[in-house]
């Protein structure tokens, strides 16, 4: 070794031992706390420092430019689009070779689903993890993962992978171990001889999949044992209070953000710590985790965010961003103003969503959360009742309403879909389908009705226009960006016909892809108009993610206004959530504005918005 590279090497290592001191002390603190193992501690320190050697070069660049300017995703350039692999391009290699189309979307952060190795007919959608070190087969090998992360890295692409920390499949090398009666595997899990304990649990903690998946345990016959099952029988939850299982979970973890990913996506985050007589959700000890988490990422990799996997209203997921001065997640995802959205398009009243994005804009500035219309999952209609029920709408009623209008069979829609998880007991659903399905695209095209499709597409791009506008990133769901309609086909496939979140998991039509360049396809026109919106996204400072946001009253139930500041800049969106034109006045509007879409100017007094339209209106 050369004197160069020694000298690069201690470098490098008083790097690493300046990171450990400014977090060892709160770091030990906690993990005594959790666990009182000085062993089990030290060896974790000592992991932390052989993952942090392996980690290559390039990575450790970009770590400490990171460091530099820790504020790097909160940029208004920041735009995600999330997808599997197969259905997106075949494998890892068919993504390397889609890296200019995903530039051409203005994509600098994807999220790939989960790719880690599962078992055939039993992986939930990938979430049923047999080795968190082994990419499936049929999607490539973990060479070809850090290659494609290195030639996203130097197109300026993040990204995001989910890591999923509170259960593994039933056919990982631990459970396949303490199936067998190995007790060190049997205490990673949890294990019961008798259903004594497990029926304690049951009093309280509630069902995740209650039609498909019933209870939180399953009976092991071959075992003699009861496991704790919280998602589907063949997901083993895991035990954290055993120091050993955070501890090899956190190597899983820096293994993986040494492949390449920028952005860690946990999992169920809630659910990971469990005690009798809670509800096994969001216990304190889970924060603790959280916590040593974000400093072990900073200690070895603070280039890596941490995006939690919190499905609740803002102000309660706001813990899980913890504080300024200890911070655990970077980003969260906003779900119920997802919910709220579509909730909109089926009532045409603004004042629900209005409120909810109150709620967030009163949130800090550093609270960074992501964005979007639709992602890989169902939607569950977690509103909020207590304000529902305030303006005359039951829950129950109000939750059958929406699912009857997104299925095409209320309040004059023309939306196309399918319920999941519908439980005939409680009338409680979840709905399933593309944005573009849901907003009539599949239906206008099916009966070939020119008008019917035009409003549709519009309101494809208002949707997208009112989520540009929110505090926060967005993250567009691939396919969506063409308008692709929901996909039929996984009914014929028996390790997908039981589930109907596969009804928006359908593949990338690439020769529907091939006319985004025309402008009379509708294809071209979502794209284009797309393009258009994340331009402006690009070039105006006030989507920097840390602007001030609000909304404001526009005298019309059906039009939603939000405006945004920064740096002495303003800007106003209008959307009209009804199939009708509105006229209204802003009496924020003060002085000259340019409508940044058509760049006429705009009075005040008399803004008019097409049916399902927007506006994007920047002050002079």
């Amino acid at each position: 070794m050369g004197k160069e590279e020694k000298t690069k090497q201690a470098e490098e290592e008083s790097v690493f031992q300046n990171r450990l001191a400014r977090h060892h002390d709160e770091l030990r603190w906690l993990y005594m706390e959790l666990y009182g193992n000085d062993s089990m501690f030290a060896e974790l320190c000592f992991q932390l420092n052989r993952f942090y050697q392996e980690r290559n070069r390039e990575l450790k660049a970009r770590d400490l430019d990171r460091e530099k300017n820790r504020g790097w995703y909160k940029t208004n350039d920041m735009l995600g689009m999330m997808f599997y692999i197969d259905n997106f391009a075949g494998n890892m290699k068919g993504v390397e070779s889609r890296l200019d189309y995903i530039e051409q979307c203005n994509v600098n952060y994807v999220h790939l689903m989960p790719f880690l190795d599962t078992t055939e007919g039993r992986s939930d959608g990938g979430y049923a993890v047999s080795d968190f070190r082994k990419v499936k087969e049929k999607l490539g090998s973990m060479e070809d993962l850090e290659s494609l992360t290195a030639s996203c890295h130097k197109r300026g692409i993040n990204v995001c992978m989910d890591f999923v920390m509170n259960h593994t499949s039933e056919d990982h090398e631990w459970a396949r171990k303490a199936r067998q009666g190995d007790g060190e595997y049997m205490s990673r899990y949890f294990f019961y001889r008798t259903y004594d304990e497990p029926a304690l649990y049951e009093r309280t903690v509630p069902q995740v999949f209650p039609t498909t998946a019933p209870g939180n345990f399953t009976w092991l016959e071959d075992a003699g044992h009861y496991v704790m099952t919280s998602f589907y029988p063949y997901q083993w939850d895991l035990n954290y209070r055993n120091p050993r299982v955070f501890n090899e979970m956190m190597y899983n973890f820096l293994y993986l953000a040494n492949r390449g990913i920028d952005i860690i996506r946990i999992d169920a985050v809630p659910y990971i710590w469990k005690e009798l007589n809670t509800s096994c959700r969001n216990l304190p000890q889970v924060h603790t985790i959280v916590r040593m988490m974000r400093m072990i990422s900073e200690i070895v990799c603070p280039g890596v965010l941490l995006l939690g996997e919190v499905v609740m209203e803002p102000e309660k997921v706001v813990p899980y961003f913890g504080t300024v001065e200890k911070p655990e997640c970077h980003m969260l995802y906003n779900v119920t103003t997802m919910a709220t959205t579509w909730h909109t398009v089926a009532t045409r009243d603004v004042r629900l969503l209005k409120r909810q994005l109150d709620i967030v804009n009163s949130l800090p500035r550093e609270y960074v959360f992501l964005n979007y219309l639709r992602c890989h999952d169902d939607i569950g209609w977690g509103l909020d009742y207590g304000a529902l029920m305030r303006e005359g709408m039951e829950e129950r009623s109000h939750k059958q309403y929406l699912n009857d209008y997104f299925q095409g069979r209320a309040g004059e829609s023309n939306s196309r879909g399918e319920l999941y998880n519908a439980d005939p007991v409680t009338g409680d659903a979840r709905f399933c389908g593309t944005t573009a399905s849901m907003c009539g695209v599949e239906k206008a095209g099916a009966e070939q009705d020119p008008g019917a499709m035009e409003r549709a597409v519009r309101l494809v791009l208002m949707l997208h226009a009112y989520m540009f506008m929110q505090s926060g990133i967005p993250v567009l769901y691939s396919g969506d960006e063409i308008g692709q309609i929901n996909d039929y086909a996984y009914r014929e496939d028996p390790d997908k016909a039981a589930d109907s979140r596969y009804i928006h998991r359908g593949p990338m039509n690439w020769r529907l892809a091939e006319n985004i360049r025309n402008g009379d396809t509708v294809e071209g026109k979502i794209f284009q108009g797309l393009s258009r919106l994340e331009q402006i996204r690009k070039a105006e400072k006030v989507f920097m993610t840390d602007a001030d946001a609000w909304t404001i009253e526009t005298h019309d139930q059906s039009v939603l206004c939000i405006g945004r500041y920064f740096e002495g800049e303003k800007m106003i969106g209008l959307f009209n959530f009804s199939e009708w034109e509105k006229t209204v006045q802003i009496d924020e509007m003060d002085g000259d504005y340019v409508e940044l879409i058509s760049g006429g100017k705009t009075e005040p007094d008399s803004v008019r918005i097409p049916a399902y339209g927007f506006c994007y209106l920047k002050k002079k």
